[in-house]
């Protein structure tokens, strides 16, 4: 999930540690999760509620940098096929280790490996479209679609319109945002808005492809967050299991020594 790397090998150390950061946070965000929804402890939940409104933030900026970097992979078809193949197991490892009510049916790598996918099978038509009229439309569509979940495109107090019903009554288009009151995953990224945020990303990325990155983007300054970002995907996959067995011990002790 990470090359870096521009045609003269010169890697873009900013991606690195914004991704980084956006990781950490993700680690952070799914530790309180655990810990309040999955152990109903209730510091858990008091952070979870806390820090929810900030989840769209960096998990955002996680997926506008996966959309930059698809410009400086060799092939992003293939990117994302291995990448969905990991999706795919991280479900079924998920409905078997905790159940039906907490497996991840489509989280962010499922949409991420679609979009990079996609993006694979478009490039070539997208660089007809200049970069910014790329980035403003994706932008604009990420906005509008951003209500599709709960029923609704547009922008609240401004426009909206209310989407047909019969769209959320199925079990098999929640995928692109559109979900039914069955339909659970315990994390969730659809495809409306979220691919519009990875496009944009993707037509942003020109310039990192280019090499037209300001000079400070090629230098390392927090080397922390820099590897967290250069080894995200075995972050992501490696930190759930490594949490809830934390908690897992922890639960134990308390239960059988009463403290």
């Amino acid at each position: 999930m990470s090359e870096y790397k521009t045609k003269n090998k010169s890697r873009i150390y900013l991606l690195d540690e914004l991704r980084g950061f956006a990781i950490f946070c993700m680690v952070f965000y799914h530790a309180f999760y655990t810990v309040g929804m999955l152990f109903n402890w209730d510091w858990g939940k008091i952070l979870l509620n806390f820090f929810e409104p900030a989840e769209p933030f960096f998990a955002g900026l996680f997926i506008f940098i996966s959309g930059i970097c698809s410009n400086l992979s060799h092939s992003n078809i293939e990117r994302g096929a291995k990448l969905f193949f990991i999706a795919f197991i991280l479900t079924v490892v998920t409905y078997f280790a905790v159940g039906s009510n907490a497996v991840i049916r489509f989280g962010i790598l499922h949409m991420l490996s679609i979009c990079m996918m996609l993006y694979g099978i478009l490039s070539k038509l997208c660089s007809f479209i200049p970069m910014w009229i790329g980035v403003a439309v994706n932008a604009a569509l990420f906005v509008l679609t951003f209500g599709v979940t709960a029923g609704y495109i547009g922008i609240p107090f401004i426009w909206t319109l209310g989407l047909p019903a019969e769209l959320y009554n199925t079990d098999f288009l929640y995928p692109f945002g559109f979900i039914g009151k069955g339909f659970y995953s315990s994390d969730y990224f659809s495809l409306f808005p979220w691919m519009f945020l990875f496009f944009a990303g993707g037509f942003f990325g020109r310039l990192a492809a280019q090499k037209k990155f300001p000079k400070a983007a090629y230098k390392n300054y927090v080397p922390f967050f820099s590897i967290m970002g250069k080894y995200s995907l075995i972050i992501y996959l490696v930190h759930q299991p490594v949490i809830f067995g934390i908690c897992q011990g922890i639960e134990y002790i308390i239960t059988n020594t009463g403290v």
